[in-house]
C-alpha cells in the first residue's frame, strides 16, 4: 500500500533546504524520520517503512533499543559529560577494557576514543606515522574511510569528496581493490591474488620503497563499494608483506563492524589480528562515539594530547555502547546476522532468478549488495523510491547497487515482506 501523508515532510524539507548546507547530506528521498523501533521506522506524518539500512549500519541492534535507551536514560541522571582528556570516568574505563578485550587476537591492546568514524581513520594515520616514524599510508580505490580532511583524504569512491578542497594531507595513495569480480577469464583465486599483491610489490619497487610506507588500511569488506570482499589468499598475502616490510596492518571496521558480517569483525572472516583497527557506527547504536583499537605498543607511541578531542569518550555515549555490547552478545545476534544472511541471500537470489536485470547478490551476513548493471542506475533509484513509497527504506550504492544492511534484529517476516516490496517494484519497474 503506498505511503501518502506528506505535508509535515514537505514543510519541514522545506526548511532543511533553506538553512542546511547540502555537503552534508547526500541526498536519496524525502524521508523525514520521527522515530524507530527495532527494525521499523515511522516519520512525521505516521507512515511506517521497514528499514534496509539501519542508519547506515548504524543501528546493529535496532532502534531504540529499550537496554541501550534505559543505560542512556540512567547515565543522563548521572552525568551528561566530563572531559576525558584530563580526567576519568567510569563508562570510559569500562568501555575500552571491552574493547581491548573483544578485539581480535591475543596481543594486548589500547584504546583511543573520539566522535566519529572520519576521527577514528585520521587516528589510524597518526598512530601509524608515530609508531613507524614513517609517512606513506597506503589505501584502496572505492574505499569510503569519511568526510573530514585527513579521512576524505583516505577515502576514494567519489571524486567530490576531493573536489575543491585541495591539497589534501599528502603522502596517500590508493591502490586497487582486489575486487574478486575483476579476475581475468579462468583465473583462480590464487592467480588473482598472486595478480594484485604481484602489483603492489611493484609499486615497492617502482614507485614507493616498502620502507617508506607506515601503514595499508583496508576495509576487509568494502561496504559503500557494495559488499566486496577479497580472497583469502589476498588478505594473507598482504598481511604478509606488511610485516615482512615493518608495515602495519590496519582495517576500518567503522561500516561492518560489531556482527554485521556473520562475524563480530569483519577480519575475523580471514582469521587475521590487525595492528590497528577503526571502529565506530553500531559501536553506540548510532551515538557520537568512535574507537581506534591496537597493539598497546604502536598506541603508547603517539604523545598527549595528539589524540585528545573535548567530547571524545562521552559517558552517555560509553553507556550506549556497553550496553550494545551486551545485546549484541546476549542476543546472539552476531550468529543471527549469518543465519539471516544465509536467509536473505535465497530469497535474493530467486529475485535475481526472476529479473535477470539484476547480475550479482553478494551477501556477507545480514549485509548485502545486490548489483544491477551500471547503466541500469536510473532503474535502481526508480526502485528505491517505489520501496519508500510502499513502506521500506532501502537505498542505492555506486549508483547501480541495493544496499542491503538492515537491524540485526530484524525478523524473517520482515525481511520476507521489504523483498516482497522490493519484488513488487521490479515488476512493475522491468
Amino acid at each position: 500500500m503506498s505511503q501518502s501523508k506528506n505535508p509535515e515532510r514537505q514543510r519541514l524539507i522545506a526548511i532543511d533546504h533553506q538553512y542546511v548546507a547540502p555537503a552534508g547530506r547526500v541526498s536519496k528521498f524525502d524521508l523525514v524520520v520521527d522515530h524507530g523501533k527495532g527494525a521499523k521506522v515511522w516519520d512525521v506524518d505516521g507512515n511506517v517503512y521497514i528499514d534496509f539500512l539501519a542508519s547506515a549500519s548504524a543501528v546493529n541492534v535496532g532502534h531504540s533499543n529499550p537496554k541501550v535507551v534505559a543505560a542512556i536514560h540512567n547515565q543522563t541522571d548521572k552525568l551528561i559529560h566530563y572531559i576525558s582528556g584530563y580526567f576519568y570516568h567510569e563508562p570510559a574505563i569500562k568501555l575500552a577494557k571491552r574493547l581491548a578485550l573483544l578485539a581480535p587476537g591475543k596481543t594486548p591492546k589500547k584504546v583511543s576514543f573520539s566522535t566519529s568514524g572520519s576521527e577514528a581513520a585520521e587516528a589510524v594515520v597518526k598512530f601509524a606515522r608515530s609508531y613507524t616514524k614513517r609517512s606513506v599510508i597506503l589505501t584502496f580505490q572505492n574505499s569510503w574511510h569519511g568526510t573530514t580532511l585527513g579521512a576524505a583524504s583516505l577515502s576514494a569512491i567519489d571524486g567530490n569528496m576531493h573536489r575543491d578542497i585541495g591539497p589534501l594531507i599528502p603522502d596517500i595513495h590508493h591502490i586497487p581493490f582486489p575486487n574478486p569480480d575483476k579476475r581475468f577469464p579462468g583465473e583462480s583465486l590464487a592467480d588473482f591474488s598472486k595478480r594484485y599483491l604481484k602489483e603492489l610489490t611493484d609499486l615497492f619497487t617502482r614507485d614507493i620503497p616498502a620502507d617508506q610506507i607506515a601503514a595499508i588500511l583496508i576495509e576487509p569488506i568494502q561496504g559503500d563499494a557494495g559488499i566486496i570482499m577479497p580472497p583469502i589468499s589476498y588478505m594473507q598475502g598482504l598481511y604478509k608483506i606488511c610485516h615482512e616490510n615493518g608495515i602495519l596492518f590496519c582495517t576500518d571496521e567503522i561500516n561492518q563492524g560489531f556482527g554485521r558480517s556473520g562475524k563480530m569483525w569483519s577480519i575475523d572472516h580471514f582469521n587475521l589480528e590487525p595492528d590497528l583497527m577503526a571502529v565506530g557506527k553500531s559501536l553506540a547504536s548510532g551515538m557520537p562515539l568512535s574507537a581506534i583499537i591496537g597493539k598497546a605498543p604502536i598506541m603508547d607511541s603517539l604523545a598527549s594530547p595528539a589524540n585528545a578531542t573535548t567530547t571524545a569518550a562521552n559517558p552517555i555515549c560509553c553507556a550506549a555502547a556497553l550496553a550494545t555490547i551486551d545485546e549484541i552478545e546476549s542476543l546472539d545476534l552476531v550468529e543471527r546476522s549469518r543465519k539471516l544472511g544465509e536467509f536473505s541471500k535465497t530469497q535474493f537470489s530467486k529475485l535475481q532468478k526472476e529479473f535477470p536485470v539484476i547480475k550479482h547478490v553478494r551477501m556477507i551476513g545480514l549485509n548485502g549488495g545486490i548489483e544491477f548493471a551500471e547503466d541500469q542506475s536510473q532503474l535502481v533509484t526508480n526502485l528505491c523510491n517505489y520501496c519508500f513509497e510502499h513502506g521500506l527504506i532501502v537505498i542505492s550504492t555506486m549508483d547501480h547497487i541495493i544496499r542491503f544492511q538492515p537491524p540485526l534484529v530484524i525478523t524473517k517476516a520482515e525481511l520476507t515482506k521489504g523483498i516482497g516490496i522490493l519484488h513488487d517494484g521490479l515488476t512493475n519497474l522491468v
